[in-house]
């Protein structure tokens, strides 16, 4: 397999963490967001959205978005079960993931910042943006996963829900959102720090890290 990634890209670090959850390799061709390289004529042959990640299997076929890329890990390696327990257990894991995946990150990412910059937005209101959509999606994480046992978001074993946490974890970092309070986030953080799947996916842990 290859993944078509970058260091500092959310969604690519979720696939680098599932990869790694399941214990599969795969080789990595960086592509530099804030170069641009991802709208390459030869990348958007591969992913005409012009995003990352893309997955390219062993068949020589080309999965996009990383949510799906994910779910195809676990369909076709389902040790360790990503969406594990029940069908009520599964729904309550993908809608903390989408949560994030679908409401936080996107209204925050490199292509809604840059609109506003190029729409004259000082970058205080830009940063500022980013700060708030964060904190407040994560408050609002904090909340679904109340009366549930960790230490990882839901149970003892990483899933779904773990691997889009991280990632918005070091977005929050970045832009300053104040997550200190959360403390089951907290607790999620902390058990995915101990396990060397997330450690060994972190941005720090790349090649093409700067």
């Amino acid at each position: 397999m290859l993944l078509h990634g970058y260091f500092r890209s959310s969604a690519a670090w979720r696939v680098r963490i599932a990869l790694n959850l399941k214990g599969l390799a795969a080789e990595h061709a960086f592509r530099h967001l804030r170069k641009g390289e991802q709208r390459a004529p030869d990348y958007l042959c591969l992913n005409p959205q012009g995003l990352l990640p893309s997955l390219e299997t062993d068949d020589g076929v080309v999965l996009t978005q990383s949510m799906a890329i994910v779910e195809w890990l676990d369909e076709t390696h389902p040790e360790p079960p990503l969406l594990p327990g029940d069908a009520l257990s599964r729904a309550r894991i993908r809608a903390f993931a989408q949560a994030i995946a679908c409401d936080i990150h996107p209204v925050q990412n490199l292509k809604v910042l840059a609109r506003l910059r190029a729409m004259g937005q000082p970058e205080e209101v830009v940063t500022g943006w980013a700060r708030d959509t964060i904190q407040e999606g994560l408050e609002a994480c904090e909340a679904l996963l109340q009366g549930g046992k960790g230490p990882f978001c839901f149970g003892a074993t990483p899933t779904l829900a773990d691997i889009c946490l991280i990632p918005q974890l070091g977005n929050a970092r970045r832009f300053g959102a104040e997550v200190s309070a959360l403390a089951r986030i907290g607790e999620a953080a902390r058990a995915c720090a101990a396990h060397p799947a997330f450690t060994a996916a972190a941005p720090e842990n790349q090649a093409d890290a700067e």
